[in-house]
Protein backbone atom coordinates (compact mmCIF):
# COMPACT_ATOMS: atom_id res chain seq x y z
CA UNK A 1 0.00 0.00 0.00
CA UNK A 2 1.36 3.72 -0.42
CA UNK A 3 -0.15 6.79 0.38
CA UNK A 4 0.93 10.48 -0.88
CA UNK A 5 3.33 11.19 2.51
CA UNK A 6 2.10 8.49 1.22
CA UNK A 7 3.04 3.78 1.42
CA UNK A 8 4.09 2.86 -2.86
CA UNK A 9 2.73 -0.68 -3.58
CA UNK A 10 4.95 -1.67 -6.53
CA UNK A 11 5.28 -5.33 -5.19
CA UNK A 12 2.44 -6.81 -2.76
CA UNK A 13 5.13 -6.73 0.56
CA UNK A 14 5.63 -2.84 -0.15
CA UNK A 15 3.99 0.33 1.23
CA UNK A 16 4.09 3.58 0.43
CA UNK A 17 3.07 6.86 1.23
CA UNK A 18 2.70 10.26 -0.47
CA UNK A 19 3.36 14.18 1.49
CA UNK A 20 3.19 17.71 -0.40
CA UNK A 21 6.77 19.15 0.68
CA UNK A 22 8.11 21.98 0.08
CA UNK A 23 6.76 25.29 -1.00
CA UNK A 24 9.47 27.68 0.09
CA UNK A 25 8.99 30.87 1.99
CA UNK A 26 10.98 34.10 2.03
CA UNK A 27 9.99 35.20 5.53
CA UNK A 28 9.12 32.02 7.85
CA UNK A 29 7.72 33.35 11.19
CA UNK A 30 5.38 35.62 9.16
CA UNK A 31 4.31 33.48 7.33
CA UNK A 32 3.71 30.79 9.46
CA UNK A 33 1.80 32.71 11.92
CA UNK A 34 -0.19 33.85 9.12
CA UNK A 35 -1.17 30.34 7.55
CA UNK A 36 -1.97 29.37 11.10
CA UNK A 37 -4.97 31.94 11.30
CA UNK A 38 -5.61 31.47 7.75
CA UNK A 39 -6.19 27.80 7.83
CA UNK A 40 -7.43 26.70 10.91
CA UNK A 41 -6.54 28.90 14.13
CA UNK A 42 -4.72 27.56 16.61
CA UNK A 43 -6.06 27.60 20.40
CA UNK A 44 -4.44 28.28 23.45
CA UNK A 45 -5.73 27.79 26.72
CA UNK A 46 -9.42 27.27 25.53
CA UNK A 47 -8.81 30.71 24.05
CA UNK A 48 -8.97 32.04 20.15
CA UNK A 49 -6.08 33.37 19.32
CA UNK A 50 -7.44 37.25 17.63
CA UNK A 51 -5.17 37.95 14.56
CA UNK A 52 -1.78 39.93 14.58
CA UNK A 53 -3.64 43.18 13.67
CA UNK A 54 -5.96 43.21 16.27
CA UNK A 55 -3.84 41.58 18.65
CA UNK A 56 -1.02 43.89 18.44
CA UNK A 57 -2.26 46.85 18.52
CA UNK A 58 -5.52 46.51 21.37
CA UNK A 59 -8.89 46.87 21.27
CA UNK A 60 -11.16 49.77 21.72
CA UNK A 61 -14.97 49.99 22.30
CA UNK A 62 -16.93 50.57 19.25
CA UNK A 63 -15.69 49.08 15.54
CA UNK A 64 -13.05 47.15 16.90
CA UNK A 65 -14.70 45.19 19.40
CA UNK A 66 -17.55 45.00 16.57
CA UNK A 67 -14.31 43.33 14.55
CA UNK A 68 -12.95 41.08 17.40
CA UNK A 69 -16.38 39.73 18.03
CA UNK A 70 -17.02 38.58 14.36
CA UNK A 71 -13.39 37.63 13.75
CA UNK A 72 -13.93 35.37 17.30
CA UNK A 73 -17.12 33.99 15.62
CA UNK A 74 -14.95 33.30 12.83
CA UNK A 75 -12.69 31.21 13.93
CA UNK A 76 -14.93 29.40 16.53
CA UNK A 77 -16.72 27.53 13.38
CA UNK A 78 -13.17 27.13 11.97
CA UNK A 79 -12.87 24.93 14.70
CA UNK A 80 -16.12 23.00 14.16
CA UNK A 81 -15.61 22.42 10.64
CA UNK A 82 -14.47 19.44 8.77
CA UNK A 83 -11.15 19.95 6.93
CA UNK A 84 -8.70 17.65 5.19
CA UNK A 85 -6.49 17.98 2.19
CA UNK A 86 -7.60 16.56 -0.02
CA UNK A 87 -5.67 16.50 -3.17
CA UNK A 88 -2.58 18.61 -4.99
CA UNK A 89 -3.24 20.31 -8.29
CA UNK A 90 -0.47 21.08 -10.81
CA UNK A 91 -0.03 20.80 -14.76
CA UNK A 92 1.34 18.90 -17.33
CA UNK A 93 2.21 18.61 -21.17
CA UNK A 94 1.72 15.30 -21.95
CA UNK A 95 -1.27 13.92 -19.90
CA UNK A 96 -0.92 9.87 -20.76
CA UNK A 97 2.75 9.94 -20.05
CA UNK A 98 2.73 11.57 -16.94
CA UNK A 99 -0.20 9.19 -15.74
CA UNK A 100 1.74 5.95 -17.34
CA UNK A 101 4.67 7.47 -15.45
CA UNK A 102 3.00 7.30 -12.05
CA UNK A 103 1.06 4.18 -12.56
CA UNK A 104 4.30 1.98 -13.40
CA UNK A 105 7.17 3.80 -11.78
CA UNK A 106 5.43 5.26 -8.48
CA UNK A 107 2.77 2.56 -8.43
CA UNK A 108 -0.22 4.48 -8.02
CA UNK A 109 -3.63 4.22 -9.53
CA UNK A 110 -5.61 6.13 -12.01
CA UNK A 111 -8.60 7.10 -9.91
CA UNK A 112 -10.49 9.11 -12.90
CA UNK A 113 -10.16 11.15 -15.06
CA UNK A 114 -12.66 14.50 -16.41
CA UNK A 115 -12.50 16.41 -19.39
CA UNK A 116 -14.37 19.69 -19.53
CA UNK A 117 -14.53 20.39 -23.27
CA UNK A 118 -15.95 24.02 -23.04
CA UNK A 119 -12.97 25.27 -20.28
CA UNK A 120 -10.42 23.59 -22.58
CA UNK A 121 -8.59 20.91 -20.34
CA UNK A 122 -8.56 17.46 -18.32
CA UNK A 123 -8.01 16.16 -15.52
CA UNK A 124 -6.84 12.77 -14.41
CA UNK A 125 -6.95 11.83 -10.37
CA UNK A 126 -4.51 9.31 -9.46
CA UNK A 127 -2.97 8.37 -5.71
CA UNK A 128 -2.95 5.36 -3.76
CA UNK A 129 -6.03 4.88 -2.43
CA UNK A 130 -9.78 6.10 -2.71
CA UNK A 131 -10.56 10.28 -2.65
CA UNK A 132 -12.80 9.95 0.15
CA UNK A 133 -9.97 9.15 2.73
CA UNK A 134 -6.56 9.72 0.94
CA UNK A 135 -4.66 12.78 -0.69
CA UNK A 136 -4.11 12.55 -3.88
CA UNK A 137 -2.58 14.55 -7.09
CA UNK A 138 -5.11 16.07 -9.78
CA UNK A 139 -2.82 16.56 -12.62
CA UNK A 140 -4.19 19.29 -15.26
CA UNK A 141 -3.68 19.44 -19.05
CA UNK A 142 -4.40 22.42 -21.08
CA UNK A 143 -5.72 22.23 -24.24
CA UNK A 144 -2.21 22.54 -26.76
CA UNK A 145 0.36 23.34 -23.82
CA UNK A 146 3.00 21.23 -23.97
CA UNK A 147 5.75 22.77 -21.28
CA UNK A 148 5.44 24.93 -18.26
CA UNK A 149 7.85 26.51 -15.90
CA UNK A 150 8.17 24.96 -12.91
CA UNK A 151 9.97 27.68 -11.16
CA UNK A 152 12.09 28.16 -8.24
CA UNK A 153 9.22 28.58 -5.25
CA UNK A 154 8.08 24.82 -5.23
CA UNK A 155 10.08 22.19 -3.74
CA UNK A 156 9.31 18.17 -3.90
CA UNK A 157 6.45 15.42 -2.88
CA UNK A 158 7.49 13.50 -0.27
CA UNK A 159 6.22 9.41 -1.01
CA UNK A 160 6.55 7.07 2.04
CA UNK A 161 8.04 3.27 1.16
CA UNK A 162 9.13 0.40 2.58
CA UNK A 163 12.43 -0.22 0.36
CA UNK A 164 13.79 2.63 -1.31
CA UNK A 165 16.91 1.04 -2.98
CA UNK A 166 13.99 -1.61 -4.69
CA UNK A 167 11.38 1.51 -6.06
CA UNK A 168 14.72 2.88 -7.35
CA UNK A 169 15.67 -0.19 -8.92
CA UNK A 170 11.86 -0.16 -10.57
CA UNK A 171 11.94 3.26 -11.52
CA UNK A 172 14.91 2.96 -13.54
CA UNK A 173 13.89 -0.24 -15.28
CA UNK A 174 11.01 2.03 -16.10
CA UNK A 175 13.56 4.74 -17.50
CA UNK A 176 13.22 6.89 -14.99
CA UNK A 177 15.06 9.71 -13.97
CA UNK A 178 16.79 9.32 -10.50
CA UNK A 179 18.85 12.65 -9.58
CA UNK A 180 20.05 11.17 -5.81
CA UNK A 181 21.24 7.57 -5.33
CA UNK A 182 19.68 6.39 -2.63
CA UNK A 183 21.20 6.73 1.31
CA UNK A 184 21.31 8.47 4.10
CA UNK A 185 19.60 12.16 4.77
CA UNK A 186 22.43 14.87 5.59
CA UNK A 187 22.87 14.43 9.54
CA UNK A 188 20.34 12.24 10.14
CA UNK A 189 19.82 8.13 9.50
CA UNK A 190 16.58 8.09 7.31
CA UNK A 191 17.45 6.75 3.93
CA UNK A 192 16.16 8.92 1.19
CA UNK A 193 16.28 8.80 -2.84
CA UNK A 194 15.22 11.68 -5.17
CA UNK A 195 13.46 11.02 -8.77
CA UNK A 196 11.75 13.48 -11.26
CA UNK A 197 8.84 13.17 -13.21
CA UNK A 198 8.52 13.64 -17.39
CA UNK A 199 7.70 17.14 -16.79
CA UNK A 200 10.37 17.49 -14.15
CA UNK A 201 8.33 17.47 -10.52
CA UNK A 202 10.77 15.97 -7.78
CA UNK A 203 9.52 13.39 -5.37
CA UNK A 204 11.36 12.09 -2.45
CA UNK A 205 11.21 8.79 -1.53
CA UNK A 206 11.22 8.44 2.35
CA UNK A 207 12.36 5.03 3.58
CA UNK A 208 9.29 4.79 6.34
CA UNK A 209 6.97 1.53 7.14
CA UNK A 210 3.42 1.55 6.05
CA UNK A 211 0.97 3.50 7.94
CA UNK A 212 -2.73 3.79 6.95
CA UNK A 213 -4.67 7.02 5.88
CA UNK A 214 -7.12 7.81 8.33
CA UNK A 215 -10.73 8.23 7.63
CA UNK A 216 -11.28 10.68 10.01
CA UNK A 217 -10.65 14.64 9.75
CA UNK A 218 -9.00 16.79 12.14
CA UNK A 219 -10.09 20.69 12.99
CA UNK A 220 -8.22 22.96 11.47
CA UNK A 221 -4.36 22.71 10.50
CA UNK A 222 -2.24 23.07 13.26
CA UNK A 223 1.86 23.71 13.24
CA UNK A 224 2.64 20.13 13.88
CA UNK A 225 6.83 20.62 14.22
CA UNK A 226 9.39 23.25 13.65
CA UNK A 227 12.99 22.53 13.22
CA UNK A 228 16.25 24.53 12.56
CA UNK A 229 19.21 23.12 10.45
CA UNK A 230 21.78 25.90 11.09
CA UNK A 231 24.43 23.69 9.53
CA UNK A 232 22.70 23.98 6.31
CA UNK A 233 21.07 27.19 6.61
CA UNK A 234 17.54 26.27 6.71
CA UNK A 235 14.57 25.91 8.76
CA UNK A 236 11.11 23.91 8.20
CA UNK A 237 7.65 23.69 9.70
CA UNK A 238 5.71 21.26 9.09
CA UNK A 239 1.75 21.85 9.08
CA UNK A 240 -1.47 19.59 8.57
CA UNK A 241 -4.54 18.46 10.23
CA UNK A 242 -3.21 15.47 12.20
CA UNK A 243 0.28 13.42 12.65
CA UNK A 244 2.67 13.00 10.10
CA UNK A 245 2.42 9.16 10.46
CA UNK A 246 -1.24 8.91 9.63
CA UNK A 247 -2.44 12.16 7.33
CA UNK A 248 -0.55 13.97 4.20
CA UNK A 249 0.94 17.25 5.64
CA UNK A 250 2.51 20.19 4.39
CA UNK A 251 5.98 21.31 5.00
CA UNK A 252 7.30 24.24 4.38
CA UNK A 253 10.94 25.90 3.76
CA UNK A 254 12.49 29.06 4.76
CA UNK A 255 16.09 29.32 3.67
CA UNK A 256 18.46 31.87 4.91
CA UNK A 257 18.28 34.85 3.44
CA UNK A 258 16.17 34.09 0.92
CA UNK A 259 13.22 36.97 0.18
CA UNK A 260 11.53 36.04 -2.85
CA UNK A 261 11.09 32.85 -5.60
CA UNK A 262 10.06 31.96 -9.25
CA UNK A 263 6.49 30.67 -8.77
CA UNK A 264 6.60 29.49 -12.56
CA UNK A 265 3.24 28.39 -13.76
CA UNK A 266 3.25 24.68 -13.48
CA UNK A 267 2.24 24.21 -10.05
CA UNK A 268 -1.30 25.19 -9.20
CA UNK A 269 -2.76 24.62 -5.88
CA UNK A 270 -3.91 22.04 -3.13
CA UNK A 271 -7.14 21.71 -2.34
CA UNK A 272 -8.91 21.62 1.26
CA UNK A 273 -12.65 20.07 1.82
CA UNK A 274 -14.73 22.44 3.95
CA UNK A 275 -18.15 22.35 5.06
CA UNK A 276 -19.27 25.50 4.00
CA UNK A 277 -17.14 27.56 1.46
CA UNK A 278 -19.21 30.80 2.05
CA UNK A 279 -18.07 30.63 5.67
CA UNK A 280 -14.81 29.39 4.95
CA UNK A 281 -13.75 32.72 2.59
CA UNK A 282 -15.46 34.84 5.60
CA UNK A 283 -13.15 33.28 8.00
CA UNK A 284 -10.70 33.91 5.25
CA UNK A 285 -11.41 37.88 4.91
CA UNK A 286 -11.67 38.75 8.65
CA UNK A 287 -8.17 37.06 9.14
CA UNK A 288 -6.63 39.47 6.56
CA UNK A 289 -6.72 37.23 3.80
CA UNK A 290 -7.32 37.65 -0.16
CA UNK A 291 -10.19 35.94 -1.81
CA UNK A 292 -8.90 35.43 -5.15
CA UNK A 293 -12.52 33.61 -7.03
CA UNK A 294 -15.68 34.10 -4.75
CA UNK A 295 -17.52 31.65 -3.77
CA UNK A 296 -20.03 29.16 -5.69
CA UNK A 297 -20.24 26.46 -8.12
CA UNK A 298 -17.60 25.61 -10.54
CA UNK A 299 -17.77 26.67 -14.56
CA UNK A 300 -18.87 23.08 -16.31
CA UNK A 301 -19.33 21.70 -12.34
CA UNK A 302 -21.48 22.37 -9.71
CA UNK A 303 -19.32 21.71 -7.12
CA UNK A 304 -18.90 24.99 -4.84
CA UNK A 305 -15.96 26.47 -4.23
CA UNK A 306 -13.26 29.42 -2.78
CA UNK A 307 -9.47 30.22 -3.45
CA UNK A 308 -7.49 32.50 -1.65
CA UNK A 309 -3.82 33.08 -1.95
CA UNK A 310 -1.27 33.21 1.47
CA UNK A 311 1.34 35.73 2.57
CA UNK A 312 3.51 34.02 -0.20
CA UNK A 313 1.33 34.37 -2.90
CA UNK A 314 0.43 30.47 -2.60
CA UNK A 315 -2.81 29.58 -4.31
CA UNK A 316 -5.29 26.92 -1.62
CA UNK A 317 -8.85 25.71 -3.13
CA UNK A 318 -11.32 25.16 -0.04
CA UNK A 319 -14.00 22.59 -1.69
CA UNK A 320 -17.29 22.12 -0.70
CA UNK A 321 -17.54 18.53 1.48
CA UNK A 322 -21.16 17.61 0.14
CA UNK A 323 -20.24 18.57 -3.82
CA UNK A 324 -16.91 16.49 -3.49
CA UNK A 325 -18.43 13.57 -2.28
CA UNK A 326 -21.51 14.03 -5.71
CA UNK A 327 -18.84 14.51 -7.39
CA UNK A 328 -16.73 11.04 -7.15
CA UNK A 329 -20.22 9.55 -7.35
CA UNK A 330 -20.60 10.61 -10.86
Amino acid sequence: MARLLIPLPFAAASASSLHLAVSRLPLAAVSAARRECLFGGRVVGGVVRAPARLSKRGLCAGAEAGDSAVTVEAMEWVKKDRRRLLHVVYRVGDLDKTIKFYTECLGMKLLRKRDIPEERYTNAFLGYGPEDSHFVVELTYNYGVESYNIGTGFGHFGIAVEDVAKTVELIKAKGGTVTREPGPVKGGKSVIAFIEDPDGYKFELIERGPTPEPLCQAFGMELLRKRDNSEYKYTIAMMGYGPEDKNAVLELTYNYGVKEYDKGNAYAQIAISTDDVYKTAEAIRVNGGQITREPGPLPGITTKITACTDPDGWKTVFVDNIDFLKELEE
